[in-house]
This record gives structure tokens, C-alpha cells and sequence, in this order.
């Protein structure tokens, strides 16, 4: 192993594993790598807070630095929860979650696994009918304080078993066209045969739904 592929992972293990995407990378291991490479400042994670930043400053020799501002502030953990009432199943929010910790499926309701939401807040954007709502889970504790690095391991965990499903999904969706369509064919040249997409199709059918429910009688 490559002195600079052993500094990535000791400094992926400094941080706190919430794949939030605010240091403008889209994962905590991207960040990491940025950062060996001499492209991103170790003040660029809100979720570790000040006391993340004094944890690279220690392990890249560079100077601890105020929080960026344009990544986000530091604050409690938030975590998400689904307002059933409002749920729709559109299954937008399990899709984006980076670490598995919603559950539900198609047209029924959604639900959080509290103790493993990062809080990264990526399921608030994706969810058309604003059904989440986030809950503060550490009153008075911020950064570190809010976090523990088995909780950061433990969502590490979740991240990478996520990304290995998903790619071995996407293998096999491609074999599966390939074997259907004959060769030289790919999912791209499916899709570039017409039609809504599923999500589209489940949007819209949830839409359809959720507008049929706020309809008077």
C-alpha cells in the first residue's frame, strides 16, 4: 500500500461518515482523497465540526481553519422521519439515501431507522410531496459531540454494502438487457427508445395520488 492510499484511509476514518455530499464531494472517501491530493482544505465537513478539522489538521500536518461557511454550519445530528400521513410511496428517499436507513416499498409508506440516519439530509430535495421532517436527536451536542466514530464505522459500513448492491445491480440489469436484446445493446440504448422512465412513472402515479387525496369530495 502507497504512502498516500494509507493517508485516504486514515483520514476517511477521521471523518464522520455521513456521505452528506456538503464538502462538494460526493462521498466521505472522495473528500478524503481530495484532500491527499491537494485539491480540497480539511475545513470542509460541517457534520465533524471544528473538532473534525483539528482531526485532519493532526493527521495532514495543515492548519486548523475555521469551518467553510459555504459548506454548512456545525449543529446537532438531525435525524428524518416520514409523516405517514403525507407519504405517498414513491420510494424517491429510500433511492437516495446513501446508507439504507429507510425502509418501505412502492405506494406504501415509508419509515426511518432512526439509530442509523446520518442525517445527511439527502432524502429532503428528492421527496415530492415534502412528507420528511427532521427531528433534532442531540440537544446541545454538535459536531463529534453528536456523533461516535462507531457510529461513523457502522455508517461506513452501511455505504459501502449500499454502493456494492448497487453496482452489482446495475451488472446484472445490464446482463439481463444484453441477453434479451441481443448484442451490442445497453440500458442506455433502451432508455433511448421513448417512454418515461420508472421513476417517472411512480412520480407521477404518486403525484396523481397525493392530488386526488387534497381534492374535495
Amino acid at each position: 500500500m502507497s504512502a498516500s492510499v494509507a493517508l485516504v484511509d486514515r483520514i476517511d476514518a477521521a471523518l464522520p461518515q455521513t456521505q452528506c455530499t456538503r464538502c462538494g464531494y460526493p462521498d466521505c472517501r472522495a473528500y478524503a482523497q481530495a484532500i491527499v491530493d491537494h485539491v480540497a482544505a480539511i475545513n470542509r465537513c460541517p457534520p465533524g465540526g471544528a473538532d473534525g478539522i483539528e482531526r485532519l489538521a493532526a493527521l495532514t500536518g495543515h492548519a486548523a481553519l475555521p469551518l467553510d461557511p459555504a459548506c454548512g454550519t456545525e449543529g446537532p445530528r438531525f435525524v428524518a422521519v416520514v409523516d405517514e400521513a403525507r407519504c405517498i410511496g414513491c420510494t424517491l428517499c429510500i433511492q437516495a439515501c446513501p446508507v439504507d436507513c429507510i425502509v418501505g416499498a412502492p405506494k406504501r409508506m415509508h419509515t426511518v431507522i432512526e439509530h442509523a440516519c446520518t442525517g445527511c439530509e439527502l432524502c429532503l430535495p428528492v421527496c415530492p410531496v415534502d412528507c420528511i421532517d427532521w427531528v433534532v436527536a442531540t440537544p446541545g451536542s454538535i459536531g463529534w459531540l453528536a456523533w461516535s466514530d462507531e457510529q461513523a464505522q457502522n455508517a461506513r459500513s452501511s455505504y459501502r454494502a449500499r454502493s456494492h448492491r448497487l453496482q452489482r445491480d446495475e451488472h446484472d440489469r445490464e446482463h439481463a438487457l444484453a441477453a434479451k436484446s441481443g448484442p451490442g445493446v445497453t440500458a442506455d440504448d433502451s432508455a433511448d427508445r421513448g417512454g418515461p422512465s420508472l421513476d417517472a412513472q411512480v412520480i407521477a402515479a404518486a403525484l396523481a395520488r397525493a392530488a386526488a387525496r387534497k381534492a374535495p369530495s
